[in-house]
């Protein structure tokens, strides 16, 4: 599922080629939008919300779409091929004088009324990336289930928005404890919101996401797809858990050289 980071370098990107204009063309590929169409509305703008996203229109109307593990939105100038997937995968068609927005593969796809946009999003924590972080919050947020997981805790967007598998597991490394530690357990929990914040910024504008300070492919993260090579920081082997097919989680990965704290529920 794609990090909060892409998720706003993907709203930026809608933002910039469609707002401003009149739609030309609005194709919505899902059952229940079948006959909507918006075009003639100006665009207004484009963003993210934690990892959702969020298109408003005038006339108060808003296209709410969820990228979840596969979906993409993918920005043509015209006469551009379209390449991000087969023709059936397209669920959406965006288009305006000067760029056509595609969507694909889109899991979530509705349209609202701007007013009712906190239906969709209402229930989402402090936007890490978005004007109304608060890490007051977000910290009361995390730490009001003492006995949570750390990485679970992280993962939950309720408490915060933004991060994915990637930045749990890398914030986890950060903070030297295992996925499994208990948030309440954790020695200091601020510092990992300070982090979480600071790693979304500066790889928000990348496509390479970094937090080792090494911007070299393969040398970019600690432990996050490393599974049996050696740590960047201590050398010991990195290892994975994969959870069983009834469990929601998400695979994970530590050094047990450097992170303290519980193995997986299965070791």
């Amino acid at each position: 599922m794609p990090e909060g980071d892409t998720v706003w370098r993907t709203a930026r990107q809608l933002d910039r080629a469609l707002s401003g204009a009149p739609l030309a063309r609005c194709d919505l590929r899902v059952p229940k939008l079948a006959t909507v169409d918006l075009a003639g509305r100006g665009v207004l703008e484009t963003v993210a919300r934690g990892k959702h996203l969020l298109t408003r229109f005038e006339g108060g109307l808003t296209l709410h779409s969820h990228l979840r593990m596969d979906g993409a939105w993918r920005v043509y100038a015209p006469g551009r091929r379209w390449s991000g997937g087969p023709g059936h995968q397209i669920r959406a068609v965006l288009a305006t004088a000067a760029h056509s927005a595609v969507g694909y593969r889109l899991p979530v796809l509705e349209l609202l009324r701007t007013a009712d946009e906190g239906g969709a999003v209402g229930h989402l924590g402090p936007d890490l990336l978005g004007p109304d972080w608060d890490e007051a919050e977000a910290l009361s947020r995390l730490l009001a289930d003492p006995a949570r997981p750390v990485a679970e805790a992280l993962l939950d967007q309720r408490n915060l928005a933004g991060i994915g598998n990637v930045y749990a597991a890398e914030l986890c490394f950060l903070g030297r404890v295992t996925p499994w530690l208990p948030i309440g357990e954790v020695p200091s929990p601020r510092r990992l919101t300070a982090l979480a914040k600071k790693l979304l910024e500066v790889n928000k504008a990348r496509t390479l996401r970094v937090t080792t300070g090494d911007v070299r492919a393969g040398r970019n993260l600690w432990v996050y797809g490393r599974a049996g090579k050696p740590c960047p920081r201590c050398g010991t082997t990195v290892r994975t858990w994969v959870p069983g097919p009834s469990t929601t989680r998400r695979v994970a990965y530590w050094c047990p050289g450097c992170q303290a704290g519980p193995p997986p529920p299965s070791l």
